[in-house]
Protein backbone atom coordinates (compact mmCIF):
# COMPACT_ATOMS: atom_id res chain seq x y z
CA UNK A 1 0.00 0.00 0.00
CA UNK A 2 1.37 3.37 -0.71
CA UNK A 3 1.81 5.35 1.85
CA UNK A 4 -0.41 8.33 0.53
CA UNK A 5 -2.52 8.89 -2.67
CA UNK A 6 -3.82 12.30 -2.38
CA UNK A 7 -2.60 15.33 -1.14
CA UNK A 8 -4.51 15.96 1.70
CA UNK A 9 -3.43 12.08 3.06
CA UNK A 10 0.36 13.82 2.14
CA UNK A 11 -0.63 16.54 4.50
CA UNK A 12 -1.72 14.63 7.18
CA UNK A 13 1.77 12.41 7.09
CA UNK A 14 3.23 15.46 7.61
CA UNK A 15 1.19 17.76 9.98
CA UNK A 16 1.14 14.40 12.52
CA UNK A 17 5.43 13.62 12.06
CA UNK A 18 6.81 13.72 15.45
CA UNK A 19 9.16 16.07 16.73
CA UNK A 20 12.96 15.19 18.16
CA UNK A 21 13.96 12.67 20.56
CA UNK A 22 13.79 15.11 23.69
CA UNK A 23 15.50 12.50 26.40
CA UNK A 24 18.44 12.32 23.46
CA UNK A 25 18.69 15.85 23.05
CA UNK A 26 19.06 16.10 26.81
CA UNK A 27 21.56 13.56 27.20
CA UNK A 28 23.59 14.78 24.24
CA UNK A 29 23.93 18.60 26.32
CA UNK A 30 24.78 17.19 29.15
CA UNK A 31 27.74 14.84 27.01
CA UNK A 32 28.26 18.37 25.66
CA UNK A 33 28.95 19.76 28.89
CA UNK A 34 31.40 16.82 29.73
CA UNK A 35 34.08 17.31 26.93
CA UNK A 36 37.25 18.31 26.98
CA UNK A 37 36.85 21.67 25.63
CA UNK A 38 35.76 24.87 27.04
CA UNK A 39 32.43 25.63 27.43
CA UNK A 40 31.17 27.03 23.98
CA UNK A 41 34.43 26.55 22.31
CA UNK A 42 33.19 24.89 19.59
CA UNK A 43 30.65 27.09 18.52
CA UNK A 44 27.77 26.15 16.15
CA UNK A 45 29.57 23.08 15.91
CA UNK A 46 27.83 22.16 19.72
CA UNK A 47 24.40 23.40 18.60
CA UNK A 48 24.36 21.45 15.70
CA UNK A 49 25.84 18.02 17.31
CA UNK A 50 22.80 18.55 19.79
CA UNK A 51 20.53 19.17 17.24
CA UNK A 52 21.40 15.69 15.20
CA UNK A 53 21.59 13.86 18.43
CA UNK A 54 17.73 15.10 18.87
CA UNK A 55 16.47 13.77 15.69
CA UNK A 56 18.31 10.65 15.30
CA UNK A 57 17.36 9.68 18.96
CA UNK A 58 20.68 9.02 20.47
CA UNK A 59 22.80 11.11 23.04
CA UNK A 60 26.29 9.97 20.65
CA UNK A 61 25.09 10.92 16.91
CA UNK A 62 27.02 9.18 13.64
CA UNK A 63 27.95 10.32 10.62
CA UNK A 64 29.06 7.49 8.37
CA UNK A 65 26.19 7.14 6.40
CA UNK A 66 24.97 10.11 4.50
CA UNK A 67 22.25 9.90 1.54
CA UNK A 68 22.30 11.98 -1.13
CA UNK A 69 19.49 12.02 -3.91
CA UNK A 70 18.76 13.92 -6.94
CA UNK A 71 15.56 14.35 -9.10
CA UNK A 72 15.32 15.87 -12.31
CA UNK A 73 12.67 16.79 -14.36
CA UNK A 74 11.85 18.80 -17.19
CA UNK A 75 9.07 21.84 -17.18
CA UNK A 76 7.18 23.04 -19.91
CA UNK A 77 7.55 26.90 -19.28
CA UNK A 78 11.08 26.97 -20.63
CA UNK A 79 9.10 27.37 -24.07
CA UNK A 80 8.82 31.22 -22.73
CA UNK A 81 12.49 30.95 -23.30
CA UNK A 82 13.53 31.43 -19.63
CA UNK A 83 16.68 30.01 -19.56
CA UNK A 84 19.84 29.86 -21.22
CA UNK A 85 19.90 26.15 -21.93
CA UNK A 86 17.80 24.07 -23.39
CA UNK A 87 15.79 21.27 -21.83
CA UNK A 88 17.95 19.02 -23.48
CA UNK A 89 20.32 19.71 -21.39
CA UNK A 90 18.58 17.83 -17.94
CA UNK A 91 18.80 14.71 -19.97
CA UNK A 92 22.15 15.06 -20.29
CA UNK A 93 23.20 16.64 -17.56
CA UNK A 94 21.07 12.67 -15.68
CA UNK A 95 23.52 10.92 -17.97
CA UNK A 96 26.88 12.81 -16.20
CA UNK A 97 25.09 12.40 -12.80
CA UNK A 98 24.83 8.15 -13.46
CA UNK A 99 28.66 8.35 -15.65
CA UNK A 100 30.00 9.70 -11.94
CA UNK A 101 30.79 12.83 -13.72
CA UNK A 102 29.09 15.76 -12.00
CA UNK A 103 30.36 17.88 -8.84
CA UNK A 104 27.88 16.12 -6.68
CA UNK A 105 29.47 12.63 -7.72
CA UNK A 106 32.83 13.65 -6.57
CA UNK A 107 31.34 15.85 -2.89
CA UNK A 108 29.64 12.19 -2.60
CA UNK A 109 32.14 9.79 -2.84
CA UNK A 110 34.37 12.43 -0.48
CA UNK A 111 31.77 11.80 2.02
CA UNK A 112 30.96 8.40 1.44
CA UNK A 113 27.47 8.71 0.60
CA UNK A 114 25.17 6.41 -0.97
CA UNK A 115 23.69 8.73 -4.03
CA UNK A 116 21.23 8.23 -6.26
CA UNK A 117 19.80 9.36 -8.89
CA UNK A 118 15.71 9.47 -9.99
CA UNK A 119 14.75 11.15 -13.40
CA UNK A 120 10.96 12.18 -13.99
CA UNK A 121 9.41 11.42 -16.53
CA UNK A 122 12.07 13.51 -18.63
CA UNK A 123 9.80 13.21 -22.05
CA UNK A 124 6.92 14.14 -20.41
CA UNK A 125 7.34 17.99 -19.31
CA UNK A 126 5.09 19.52 -16.98
CA UNK A 127 2.58 22.02 -18.66
CA UNK A 128 3.78 25.86 -18.89
CA UNK A 129 2.45 27.23 -15.62
CA UNK A 130 1.40 30.74 -17.83
CA UNK A 131 -1.34 28.69 -19.28
CA UNK A 132 -2.78 26.24 -16.73
CA UNK A 133 -1.47 23.97 -13.78
CA UNK A 134 1.87 22.68 -14.05
CA UNK A 135 0.81 19.73 -12.87
CA UNK A 136 -2.49 17.76 -11.87
CA UNK A 137 -3.65 16.61 -8.17
CA UNK A 138 -2.24 12.87 -9.42
CA UNK A 139 1.10 14.05 -11.44
CA UNK A 140 1.94 15.48 -8.17
CA UNK A 141 1.18 12.79 -5.89
CA UNK A 142 3.03 10.20 -8.52
CA UNK A 143 6.30 12.82 -7.89
CA UNK A 144 5.85 13.15 -4.37
CA UNK A 145 5.82 9.39 -3.99
CA UNK A 146 8.93 8.94 -5.72
CA UNK A 147 10.86 11.30 -2.90
CA UNK A 148 9.14 9.73 -0.52
CA UNK A 149 9.99 6.12 -1.29
CA UNK A 150 13.55 7.32 -2.67
CA UNK A 151 14.68 7.77 1.35
CA UNK A 152 16.72 5.61 2.99
CA UNK A 153 15.19 5.18 6.68
CA UNK A 154 18.47 4.13 7.97
CA UNK A 155 20.86 6.78 6.92
CA UNK A 156 22.24 9.37 9.33
CA UNK A 157 21.19 12.62 7.38
CA UNK A 158 20.34 13.31 3.81
CA UNK A 159 20.94 15.92 0.75
CA UNK A 160 18.02 16.77 -1.59
CA UNK A 161 19.36 18.35 -5.11
CA UNK A 162 17.66 18.39 -8.49
CA UNK A 163 18.46 18.98 -11.99
CA UNK A 164 15.96 20.83 -14.28
CA UNK A 165 16.36 23.30 -16.93
CA UNK A 166 13.66 26.51 -16.26
CA UNK A 167 13.32 25.52 -12.41
CA UNK A 168 14.61 28.35 -10.90
CA UNK A 169 12.18 30.07 -12.68
CA UNK A 170 9.86 27.51 -10.61
CA UNK A 171 11.06 27.89 -7.55
CA UNK A 172 10.99 31.66 -8.28
CA UNK A 173 7.25 31.14 -8.43
CA UNK A 174 6.33 29.26 -5.82
CA UNK A 175 8.77 31.42 -3.42
CA UNK A 176 6.83 34.41 -4.87
CA UNK A 177 3.86 32.54 -4.34
CA UNK A 178 4.35 31.28 -0.73
CA UNK A 179 5.72 34.22 0.62
CA UNK A 180 4.67 37.48 -1.69
CA UNK A 181 5.70 40.08 -3.93
CA UNK A 182 6.45 40.04 -7.35
CA UNK A 183 8.61 37.74 -10.08
CA UNK A 184 11.00 40.60 -10.09
CA UNK A 185 11.63 40.37 -6.58
CA UNK A 186 12.30 36.50 -6.47
CA UNK A 187 14.18 35.79 -10.12
CA UNK A 188 17.79 35.30 -10.01
CA UNK A 189 20.48 34.67 -13.53
CA UNK A 190 20.11 30.92 -13.06
CA UNK A 191 21.90 29.15 -15.44
CA UNK A 192 23.15 32.97 -16.43
CA UNK A 193 20.62 34.62 -18.70
CA UNK A 194 21.42 37.75 -19.76
CA UNK A 195 19.23 41.21 -18.71
CA UNK A 196 16.19 40.30 -21.13
CA UNK A 197 16.35 36.74 -19.80
CA UNK A 198 15.54 37.99 -16.36
CA UNK A 199 13.24 40.60 -16.77
CA UNK A 200 11.17 37.94 -19.28
CA UNK A 201 11.24 35.56 -16.18
CA UNK A 202 10.34 38.01 -13.84
CA UNK A 203 7.35 38.95 -16.37
CA UNK A 204 6.25 34.83 -16.72
CA UNK A 205 6.56 34.63 -13.01
CA UNK A 206 4.08 37.72 -12.60
CA UNK A 207 2.41 35.80 -15.48
CA UNK A 208 2.15 32.72 -13.26
CA UNK A 209 0.84 34.12 -10.31
CA UNK A 210 -2.29 36.08 -12.19
CA UNK A 211 -2.97 32.68 -13.40
CA UNK A 212 -3.15 31.05 -10.35
CA UNK A 213 -4.34 33.94 -7.84
CA UNK A 214 -6.82 31.92 -6.31
CA UNK A 215 -5.15 28.91 -5.52
CA UNK A 216 -3.80 28.63 -1.96
CA UNK A 217 -3.72 25.56 -0.26
CA UNK A 218 0.19 24.98 -0.44
CA UNK A 219 0.34 21.72 -2.66
CA UNK A 220 -2.18 22.80 -4.56
CA UNK A 221 0.36 25.20 -4.98
CA UNK A 222 3.11 23.06 -5.82
CA UNK A 223 1.09 21.47 -8.41
CA UNK A 224 -0.31 24.91 -10.30
CA UNK A 225 3.36 26.57 -10.25
CA UNK A 226 5.86 23.50 -9.37
CA UNK A 227 7.48 20.36 -11.22
CA UNK A 228 8.08 16.99 -10.79
CA UNK A 229 11.42 17.11 -9.17
CA UNK A 230 10.79 20.16 -6.82
CA UNK A 231 7.48 17.84 -5.52
CA UNK A 232 10.00 14.86 -5.40
CA UNK A 233 12.40 17.21 -3.26
CA UNK A 234 9.31 17.62 -1.23
CA UNK A 235 8.34 14.03 -0.68
CA UNK A 236 12.29 13.02 0.37
CA UNK A 237 11.93 16.01 2.92
CA UNK A 238 8.42 14.88 4.32
CA UNK A 239 9.59 11.24 4.34
CA UNK A 240 12.67 12.16 6.47
CA UNK A 241 10.80 14.91 8.61
CA UNK A 242 8.44 11.73 9.59
CA UNK A 243 11.50 8.80 9.94
CA UNK A 244 13.54 11.96 12.00
CA UNK A 245 16.41 11.69 9.53
CA UNK A 246 18.43 15.26 9.97
CA UNK A 247 18.13 16.98 6.88
CA UNK A 248 20.86 19.46 5.03
CA UNK A 249 18.84 21.94 2.58
CA UNK A 250 21.06 22.72 -0.70
CA UNK A 251 20.45 26.16 -2.76
CA UNK A 252 16.92 28.17 -3.73
CA UNK A 253 15.21 25.40 -6.10
CA UNK A 254 15.80 22.77 -2.35
CA UNK A 255 14.46 25.46 -0.54
CA UNK A 256 11.21 26.56 -2.52
CA UNK A 257 10.68 22.95 -2.50
CA UNK A 258 11.15 23.26 1.29
CA UNK A 259 8.73 26.27 1.77
CA UNK A 260 5.97 24.33 -0.06
CA UNK A 261 6.55 21.60 3.25
CA UNK A 262 6.30 24.72 5.74
CA UNK A 263 3.07 26.14 4.65
CA UNK A 264 1.67 22.96 5.15
CA UNK A 265 3.20 22.57 8.98
CA UNK A 266 5.17 25.12 10.28
CA UNK A 267 7.14 22.48 12.17
CA UNK A 268 7.92 20.64 8.98
CA UNK A 269 11.46 21.81 9.19
CA UNK A 270 12.55 21.34 12.26
CA UNK A 271 14.84 18.74 10.96
CA UNK A 272 16.16 20.38 8.38
CA UNK A 273 19.47 22.80 8.94
CA UNK A 274 20.39 25.26 5.43
CA UNK A 275 23.53 23.98 4.00
CA UNK A 276 24.50 26.86 2.42
CA UNK A 277 23.82 30.79 1.00
CA UNK A 278 24.12 30.18 -2.74
CA UNK A 279 24.50 33.33 -5.33
CA UNK A 280 21.04 32.49 -7.24
CA UNK A 281 18.67 35.33 -6.66
CA UNK A 282 17.01 35.49 -3.56
CA UNK A 283 18.17 32.73 -1.83
CA UNK A 284 19.28 34.15 1.26
CA UNK A 285 15.29 36.20 1.61
CA UNK A 286 13.98 32.47 1.43
CA UNK A 287 16.41 31.30 4.12
CA UNK A 288 14.96 34.15 6.09
CA UNK A 289 12.05 33.60 5.34
CA UNK A 290 12.24 30.10 6.32
CA UNK A 291 14.23 30.69 10.19
CA UNK A 292 17.10 29.32 8.51
CA UNK A 293 20.48 30.29 9.02
CA UNK A 294 23.39 29.01 6.59
CA UNK A 295 26.38 26.92 7.33
CA UNK A 296 28.33 28.27 4.53
CA UNK A 297 28.49 31.33 2.16
CA UNK A 298 30.63 30.32 -0.68
CA UNK A 299 28.94 32.05 -4.23
CA UNK A 300 27.60 28.64 -5.19
CA UNK A 301 25.12 27.97 -7.70
CA UNK A 302 25.32 25.21 -8.98
CA UNK A 303 22.27 23.17 -7.60
CA UNK A 304 22.39 19.40 -7.79
CA UNK A 305 22.77 19.00 -3.90
CA UNK A 306 26.46 20.57 -4.06
CA UNK A 307 26.44 23.26 -1.15
CA UNK A 308 24.73 20.91 0.60
CA UNK A 309 26.70 18.10 0.52
CA UNK A 310 30.02 20.40 0.75
CA UNK A 311 28.23 21.03 4.30
CA UNK A 312 27.85 17.87 5.02
CA UNK A 313 31.44 18.27 6.12
CA UNK A 314 30.60 20.46 8.78
CA UNK A 315 27.56 18.58 10.21
CA UNK A 316 29.76 15.37 10.24
CA UNK A 317 32.89 17.45 11.65
CA UNK A 318 30.32 18.44 14.54
CA UNK A 319 29.38 15.01 14.66
CA UNK A 320 32.86 13.66 14.82
CA UNK A 321 34.25 16.12 17.74
CA UNK A 322 30.93 15.32 19.79
CA UNK A 323 30.76 11.57 19.67
CA UNK A 324 34.25 10.88 19.18
CA UNK A 325 35.83 13.52 22.02
CA UNK A 326 36.99 12.14 25.59
CA UNK A 327 35.26 13.98 28.43
CA UNK A 328 37.37 15.40 31.41
CA UNK A 329 37.00 11.95 33.24
CA UNK A 330 37.51 9.62 30.55
CA UNK A 331 40.46 11.92 30.04
CA UNK A 332 41.82 12.60 33.68
CA UNK A 333 41.86 16.07 32.73
CA UNK A 334 40.95 18.58 35.48
CA UNK A 335 38.37 21.16 35.33
CA UNK A 336 35.68 19.15 33.84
Amino acid sequence: MPAFTTLAEFAALLCAAPGADAAARAGAQTRNGQLTKPPGALGRLEDLAIWAAGWQGRAEPRGDRPQVLIFAGNHGVVAQGVSAFPAEVTVQMVANFRHGGAAINQLSRLHGADMAVHALELDRPTADFTQGPAMSEADTVAALAVGWEAVDTSADMLVVGEMGIGNTTVAAALAAKLFGGAGADWVGRGTGVDDAGLARKAAVVDAGLARHAAVSDPLQVLAALGGREIAAMAGAMARARVERVPLVLDGFITCAAAAVLAAVSPAALDHAVAGHLSAEGAHGRLLTALGKEPLLSLGLRLGEGSGAALALGVLRGAIACHSGMATFAEAGVSGG
